[in-house]
């Protein structure tokens, strides 16, 4: 019943032509393939072994009414997927069928998760659709992005043991790690989850429903419920990813200069990296195993809801839990400066 990876990561948007532009132009990845279905049109993207399906049509108003741009479908590839199937429905979940017969279960909020064979590409293309590949296009796409690090979900307070029970008990994930971080007034737990490969990660996040309401609480209001608050590119070289993906106009979350002031004392060895750091807005963290950089974006979408991570990890194992309250403050920060 073992889920492998993460087959494809899929966005639902009523404007596909500027959420396909922010993908390609901005941050760097390839235009592979597109498919036009009666009621929904899809285009895949691909940067490094990260796969984006762009989805727009009549098919997925519901989800937009409700949740406005976000992702709709996070695909997981297994060794035997309808015994996967019937281990999701057991530990709770509804199991429907695709038009092309494929499973589909439910997850968190109104996502799903699409159940592939362990090697779901055909010609190069991720299995059950009719795609047509675009022209001079190669699915060898390639750029500052390698991969996919980690998907963070938001979900209710109170309800993270639930679904760590139900990744492990429907697809055979562990617990990696947890982390609780308080803010003042404000609170917000998490629990990382992840299959026995190491490929597919999910970080569960929530508030803590006896704290005052902070910027999580805000992000279930926005979106219409649970779902997926953003995704974590993985790059090995994070400061010319930075530097490309600004100039091509993403937008990413402020840090205070005083973050950079301490960051020498907090991590020593690397002084000569920190104007860097604190010229790029780079976060730093370390483990035991190593150092991990990470920079949060803006969401591009009305809501300000599904954003995006720029990670490197230079030998370390974890998600920057020393930065974890900076990105609860800088998201904090940005919603109020957004209004």
């Amino acid at each position: 019943m073992a889920v492998h990876d993460i087959a494809y990561v899929e966005l639902y948007t009523r404007d596909k032509v500027s959420a396909v532009d922010y993908f390609v132009s901005a941050m760097g990845f390839t235009r592979v393939a597109d498919s036009v279905e009666v009621e929904q049109s899809s285009v895949l993207l691909q940067q490094g072994e990260v796969r984006l399906v762009i989805t727009s049509g009549r098919g997925i108003v519901r989800f937009l009414k409700q949740h406005g741009d976000g992702i709709a479908d996070v695909a997981l590839t297994c060794d035997d997927v309808e015994a996967t199937a019937s281990a999701a429905a057991a530990a709770g979940a509804t199991v429907t069928r695709s038009a092309q017969d494929t499973p589909v279960v439910s997850g968190f909020g109104d996502v799903v998760h699409t159940l592939l064979p362990a090697d779901p590409l055909v010609n190069g293309l991720p299995a059950g659709r009719n795609w047509v590949i675009t022209p001079g296009a190669t699915s060898a796409a390639t750029g500052r992005v390698t991969g996919l690090d980690h998907i963070a979900v938001c979900l209710e307070g109170g309800t993270l043991e639930k679904y760590a029970d139900f990744y492990r008990e429907a697809f055979g994930f562990s617990r990696y790690s947890s982390e609780y971080v308080a803010v003042g007034d404000q609170a917000m737990d998490s629990i990382v989850v992840r299959s026995d490969s190491g490929s597919a990660i999910f970080t569960l996040v929530a508030p803590d429903p006896g704290k005052e309401p902070g910027q999580l609480d805000n992000f279930l209001e926005r979106n219409g419920g649970e779902g997926v608050q953003h995704l974590a590119f993985l790059t090995g070289e994070i400061i010319p990813a930075v530097h490309e993906c600004r100039e091509r106009g993403v937008v990413f979350l402020d840090t205070p200069d005083s973050y950079y002031d301490m960051l020498g004392e907090r991590l020593g060895g690397l002084h000569a990296q920190i104007e860097e750091l604190r010229e790029t807005k780079v976060l730093a963290d370390r483990d035991e195993w190593g150092d991990l950089l990470q920079l949060f974006t803006r969401s591009p979408y009305q809501r300000n809801t599904l954003f995006f991570e720029l990670i490197q990890r230079n030998g370390s194992r974890g998600f920057g839990s020393a930065n974890i309250r900076a990105l609860y403050e800088a998201v904090d920060r940005d919603r109020l400066t957004a209004g």
